[in-house]
């Protein structure tokens, strides 16, 4: 059986994205999120977590500086930011990733700091991760045909017959004018879409089951 995880990255970066996600979720596909622990609407998102408990949540790591290269200061900085996620949860993640990848090209550092959760890691090969539902393919360019309908439902489309769990990233919310980020509107384009009232039985007569992290077992 083929398992699709809907996991939407930013919760807690503003009261409109928390919104967004949870909308999602109860309207729409979405299954799964990762939370920013140190945002403004990061308390408000574990609130509203708490209310949809069938909406897993990880943590999504948060670190843009220099010391990312630092296998120290991201060992601190990762205990730093659990035990922040279990004051505000009351609960361990369900699965780790970070802002913007960070995490990606550094897997040797982050792999062991994560394998004491027993959960999965972005890009550690346990759950295949579908990124490319993002309307940002690379800096400078802006394609929102890429989060569109036809375009999702080509990617998971492409995903293996063999395939066990698969996660696809998605970034939905509602702009507000708290919002710090470059991705704004496009935002309200995957809203929209992971919201349709199709979407469910296309992704159904693709063979996907939904599911979120909870039900993921090595």
């Amino acid at each position: 059986m083929r398992r699709l995880i809907v996991n939407a990255d930013d919760f807690g970066l503003s009261t409109g994205v928390n919104q967004g996600i949870v909308e999602a979720h109860v309207r729409g596909v979405l299954t799964s999120t990762s939370l920013m622990v140190d945002r403004d609407a990061a308390t408000e998102a574990a609130a509203l977590a708490e209310q949809h408990p069938a909406l897993s949540v990880g943590l999504h790591f948060v670190e843009d500086g220099p010391g990312i290269d630092d296998p120290a200061h991201v060992a601190r900085e990762f205990a730093r930011q659990l035990g922040r996620f279990r004051e505000l949860m009351g609960a361990e993640p369900t699965h780790v990733d970070s802002h913007h990848h960070v995490h990606v090209r550094r897997l040797s550092t982050f792999a062991p700091l994560v394998a004491p959760l027993g959960v999965p890691l972005r890009g550690d090969g346990r759950v295949p991760y579908v990124g490319a539902f993002f309307a940002h393919p690379e800096p400078g360019v802006v394609d929102h045909d890429r989060i569109r309908e036809p375009f999702l439902l080509r990617l998971l489309g492409e995903i293996p017959a063999d395939a066990g769990f698969t996660e696809l990233g998605c970034h939905p919310g509602l702009v507000t004018d708290e919002l710090s980020s470059s991705y704004t509107h496009e935002r309200e384009i995957e809203l929209g879409v992971l919201t349709a009232p199709d979407l469910p039985a296309r992704i159904d007569g693709l063979g996907l089951v939904l599911a979120n992290y909870r039900d993921w077992r090595p």
